[in-house]
């Protein structure tokens, strides 16, 4: 069996194969349906990463993978929310932007400075928390607090701007990859 394939990696792939079906659930107003899946997807991002770090079950495929996932599966679903008006479109748009903006970053340090390393910031993590806390309020069938989206677009905003800024501070203190 190879190395990567393992029960943390496996919880991450099975994020990304419930994403078509929170999509419909959310999309069909079927808000019962959907809470489940995202909160089965939010305890598996929790689990798999401490299964990851406890067990020594890290693996090069899984960091990678599983911030791409979780990407994907928050986009989703705010995509989807968007859709049917349970969220404003500037925050589903300030949500792509940070995260084009972080892939984006990663890339350039990737391909011109050979950086592999990308570790998630406090700020990203408690950025995503309250992504996910603010599409858990609502799939409950509840209004989405002013306050609550508010402070998801600071922070995300926020979160976005220290990435950026890290990803600098990494780009200037490693050496250029000559080809």
């Amino acid at each position: 069996m190879p190395r990567w394939l393992n029960i943390a990696n496996l919880f991450t792939l099975g994020r990304l194969i419930a994403i078509p079906f929170a999509v419909q659930a959310i999309l069909a107003r079927e808000h019962q349906r959907a809470l489940v899946i995202v909160l089965v997807a939010g305890l598996t991002d929790a689990i798999d990463g401490a299964l990851a770090r406890r067990f020594g079950l890290m693996t090069s495929v899984g960091a990678y993978f599983d911030p791409i996932v979780d990407k994907i599966f928050l986009s989703s679903v705010y995509l989807s929310l968007a859709a049917i008006s349970r969220v404003p479109w500037w925050l589903v748009i300030e949500i792509f932007t940070r995260d084009l903006l972080i892939l984006g970053s990663s890339g350039a340090l990737l391909i011109l400075r050979r950086s592999r390393r990308f570790p998630p910031s406090v700020w990203g993590k408690a950025s995503t928390l309250l992504q996910i806390a603010l599409a858990l309020v609502i799939l409950l069938d509840r209004e989405a607090p002013d306050v609550l989206i508010w402070t998801v677009a600071a922070l995300t905003g926020f979160s976005g701007i220290h990435y950026f800024w890290r990803g600098l501070r990494d780009f200037n203190s490693t050496p250029l990859v000559v080809r």
